[in-house]
């Protein structure tokens, strides 16, 4: 049940709260009050709505008891438009007030790596960081790419990219883990399908004031950026590697002509990095939620398989398939990020 009233003093109470000025100069946190307004409102509006259907429905319940047939057969044909309309709106606001991942509003680091395979997993990785481009193309996200390491033919042995957007890690953090492709590669003359592997992590972009990394506790490289096949990319030791010491992370990242820039980003994904870990870590000490709520989120699970003879792809943890897979590829994910969502939060 619906305490409205503790939603509307929330509300009063973050309405006053965006309007401090010091809100402002924290980025991650006005962002966070301003997502919970706009949830709170659409919460209330709602609410609002089927009290208003209630009331439609009590003076229809009213005019059926009628003596005049006229008047009572309008009423009757009233209160079956009243009754779905009444069924919508219900179902809207469970699902508003599902209890949400405190992150979902985020941007979103995704890092993609070629698994097993050779040539053929790093061509697999290109086809999903492409894909993932363009459905934040869908959704008018923005995309910047962070670090990367491509092979000879085209494909990506490692790619880590910034994707900012409302609720961007909300809508892909469930594509972490191990996806699968099973094909015909185009080097393979005898025509045999080969199965090769990508792995995705996904993790919530982090402000800088969230996770303290002291100077003391990391080692920074530098060194001269190299391309595929050991070409120079330019000719200064731009290129950053920075490991973090109490961990034992390391990031490097050498696509800016900058060091400083290199240095900001990598940075950046530490941040991520370690922010994940301490979710990992406070989640494992608390309960069995995290393995719940993010089944699929294991690096090491497999949790997708596409399969290209078949044109079918299919998600293992919910044992679902879906057959238009050149579709998929090409950036139209909706169907699969909101049916996976669902059906996982219903195994919680």
């Amino acid at each position: 049940m619906i305490n409205i009233e503790k939603l509307k003093k929330e509300q009063d109470d973050l309405a006053r709260k965006i309007q401090d000025p010091s809100l402002s100069k924290e980025p991650g946190a006005f962002k966070r009050v301003s997502t919970r307004l706009s949830e709170l409102e659409e919460i209330i509006n709602t609410y609002n709505e089927i009290k208003d259907l209630q009331n439609q429905i009590e003076e229809a319940q009213e005019l059926i008891k009628s003596s005049d047939e006229d008047m009572k057969k309008l009423a009757q044909d009233e209160l079956k438009v009243l009754n779905e309309k009444i069924k919508t709106l219900n179902s809207k606001i469970e699902e508003l007030t599902i209890e949400k991942d405190p992150n979902d509003y985020r941007n979103v680091l995704i890092e993609i790596r070629a698994g097993t395979g050779g040539d053929e997993a790093a061509l697999f990785a290109e086809n999903l960081y492409r894909m993932y481009l363009k459905y934040a193309e869908r959704m008018g996200w923005k995309v910047e790419e962070y670090s990367s390491s491509r092979t000879g033919n085209g494909g990506y042995k490692e790619v880590i990219a910034l994707f900012s957007g409302d609720n961007a890690y909300g809508e892909l953090k469930l594509e972490s883990g191990v996806h699968r492709v099973q094909r015909v590669p185009v080097t393979e003359s005898s025509g045999r399908i080969h199965t090769s592997t990508a792995s995705v992590v996904v993790l919530p972009e982090i402000e800088d004031l969230e996770v303290e990394v002291k100077d003391e506790d990391l080692k920074i490289d530098v060194f001269r950026a190299g391309g595929p096949g050991g070409q120079s990319v330019n000719t200064t030791d731009s290129a950053v590697r920075i490991t973090h010491l109490p961990s034992g992370l390391v990031v490097s990242v050498q696509d800016e002509k900058s060091q400083l820039k290199n240095k900001a980003k990598a940075i950046k994904i530490l941040k991520s990095r370690l922010y994940d870990m301490k979710l990992a870590e406070e989640e494992k000490r608390e309960s069995e939620k995290r393995k719940n709520a993010m089944k699929g989120g294991d690096r090491s699970a497999k949790i997708r398989t596409y399969n290209f003879p078949q044109s079918r792809i299919t998600d293992h943890r919910i044992k679902k398939s879906w057959h238009n897979m050149q579709s998929i590829l090409g950036g139209d994910l909706e169907e699969i990020i909101k049916t996976t969502g669902r059906e996982l939060n219903t195994q919680k």
